[in-house]
């Protein structure tokens, strides 16, 4: 997908979930207090965080959709999975809020230091509503996500998701303490807790291994020596080293060639390697090809060791 796309896309997806999101924050806060539901009030504080890393969202996405310069040279992308940081913190910080305040009233309600008379209509008519207005969410983001393998929209559609599960639950916790089961409007809420918990962790791991550079290392190393291999002129493939720049890839490559070739037949070579690499892998940003005679005792040298080159070229 070309860049200025895939940013208006992702910028799309960011702007209609913080708008969905403020509208339902508003709607199911007001009609917890007034509806007297527990887990409703608690999905509603639920999407107003949603509100807030919304907002810092947007501003990590324009950040990330500026050009290359002499500081930032493969571009601004890797803060996106800085916003997807942010977003997995207040997911976790909302499930030990929204947990802490469930067992609180489960408690009182138990101990009779508080009643609670059931919630009215209207808040099961709105829990319904956020229900079916996540799921689209939902649906609508992860396919946008899935498109630009953008870390901070798979982050929202994780969220939206969540909110799913949040509803669903404050729904039928309503509905039992309609009918007289008080304390399961409350225990519901702890429970969706757990669940916005679990999926903010995950958040939390999957932008910090890319942070850290984490990549699928045998696969992808796989995938190209595959490419790499068949080229003529490639005796060897050596050193693949690959590093994420948000969604993109840059790879620096060590190939083996005949040591009796001129520069230009080497650098023709290499340019061939590059570009089959950048047609070949998706989300190929930038490859850099270094080239030498073969190395004989390739095989028993460990893996990430150092190769001294004789000639480098690089794409683009």
């Amino acid at each position: 997908m070309p860049t200025e796309a895939r940013r208006k896309r992702d910028t799309r997806a960011v702007n209609v979930g913080l708008v969905s999101n403020a509208i339902l924050a508003a709607l199911k806060t007001s009609v917890g207090i007034v509806g007297r539901s527990p887990a409703l009030l608690a999905d509603g504080i639920n999407s107003t965080s949603d509100v807030a890393y919304g907002i810092v969202v947007s501003i990590f996405m324009r950040v990330a959709g500026k050009p290359p310069d002499p500081e930032h040279p493969y571009g601004h992308q890797q803060i996106e999975n800085v916003a997807a940081l942010v977003i997995g913190s207040f997911v976790v910080t909302t499930a030990i809020a929204i947990f802490w305040d469930a067992v609180n009233s489960v408690y009182k309600l138990l101990t009779g230091a508080s009643e609670f008379g059931g919630a009215s209509l209207i808040a099961l008519w709105v829990a319904l509503a956020t229900v079916v207005v996540k799921i689209g969410l939902t649906l609508w983001t992860r396919k946008i996500a899935a498109r630009s393998n953008n870390a901070a929209v798979f982050a929202l559609a994780y969220d939206h998701r969540n909110d799913v599960f949040s509803a669903a639950a404050a729904t039928v916790g309503i509905a039992f303490g309609r009918i007289g089961f008080s304390w399961i409007d409350p225990l519901v809420g702890a429970v969706v807790s757990l669940i916005i918990l679990r999926t903010g962790i995950k958040i939390l791991q999957d932008s910090t291994a890319d942070l850290m550079d984490t990549i699928p290392g045998n696969t992808l190393r796989g995938r190209i020596t595959e490419i790499v291999a068949p080229i003529s002129g490639v005796q060897q493939v050596e050193e693949v080293q690959v590093h994420r720049f948000g969604p993109y890839l840059v790879t620096n490559l060590t190939i083996g060639i005949n040591g009796e070739l001129s520069v230009a037949q080497g650098d023709a070579i290499a340019t061939e390697v590059e570009e089959a690499l950048d047609e070949g892998i998706e989300y190929m940003r930038r490859v850099h090809v270094h080239y030498h005679p073969p190395n004989p005792s390739f095989s028993s040298q460990p893996e990430g060791s150092t190769d001294h080159t004789n000639q480098e070229s690089s794409a683009r």
